[in-house]
């Protein structure tokens, strides 16, 4: 498993763009994907999910990945978010 902290640095936080470019790329990879806030888990694999989290600007998460392609997963998402999702 694989596991690190994040801070989103979206203006408008994890909204709906973010949200769909995080699940299609997780979807590309047979690993479980989670990000974490306050203890909850949200499926990266689920746009759904991923809004309910609600994600703002400013806030620290994790991005947890367990599976048998973790660390292509880990950095492919990382990457993501490194680059604010594209904004």
């Amino acid at each position: 498993m694989l596991e690190r902290k994040i801070t989103i640095q979206n203006k408008l936080g994890i909204h709906a763009r973010p949200a769909s470019l995080l699940a299609k790329e997780a979807i590309k990879f047979k690993s479980q994907c989670f990000v974490i806030k306050k203890g909850n888990k949200f499926n990266c694999k689920s746009i759904m999910s991923i809004l309910s989290m609600g994600g703002k600007q400013g806030e620290e998460v994790s991005l947890e990945i367990l599976g048998e392609d973790e660390r292509e997963a880990f950095e492919s998402l990382i990457a993501l978010f490194e680059s604010n999702f594209g904004e």
